[in-house]
């Protein structure tokens, strides 16, 4: 009796062991292609798509309120993030190809990645192109790595998950 009960409790332990969790995606393992040769950024923000409110009232409405309706797609600037190296000029490169009414506009690719290093959620943005770089901040006490930022607008953003 004894044995047929830690029988039936060695069971019950190793089926709960055996069921996997189901968690959110943890978001520390990405990678950008940007056009760029490094593809190494330490972050990225500004991934968001809105719909502007178009409000309307007619003049004999009987309601005393505006209807609302959607508008256009909106899209935020994309913030990238990253380590200043020696010798690298790839930032500066491409702001420097901004001109009045020519601009070298590049699709990029932001994939969050699975343990196997595979993409796991793909945002994919459309014709962007460089609007502020912001060098790294200089502090004589910090200790912590250079940082550049490059400030990015684009006509479109479509996200892919799974």
């Amino acid at each position: 009796m004894h044995s047929a009960f830690s029988l039936h409790i060695n069971q019950r332990i190793s089926f709960k062991t055996n069921k996997m969790a189901n968690y959110p995606l943890p978001k520390f393992h990405f990678q950008v292609d940007w056009g760029g040769t490094r593809i190494g950024f330490t972050e990225v923000t500004g991934l968001q798509i809105e719909t502007e409110v178009v409000e309307y009232r007619e003049g004999s409405s009987k309601e005393y309120n505006k209807v609302k309706m959607p508008g256009m797609r909106k899209y935020g600037n994309i913030t990238l993030k990253r380590g200043t190296f020696a010798n690298d000029n790839e930032f500066y490169d491409w702001m420097n190809t901004v001109k009045l009414n020519q601009i070298d506009r590049r699709d990029l690719t932001i994939n969050l990645l699975n343990e196997e290093h595979q993409p796991v959620v793909t945002w994919s943005v459309k014709n962007a192109f460089p609007v502020k770089i912001q060098s790294a901040d200089l502090k004589a006490d910090a200790n912590e790595a250079a940082i550049e930022t490059l400030e990015v607008a684009h006509e479109g953003l479509t996200i892919k998950n799974g």
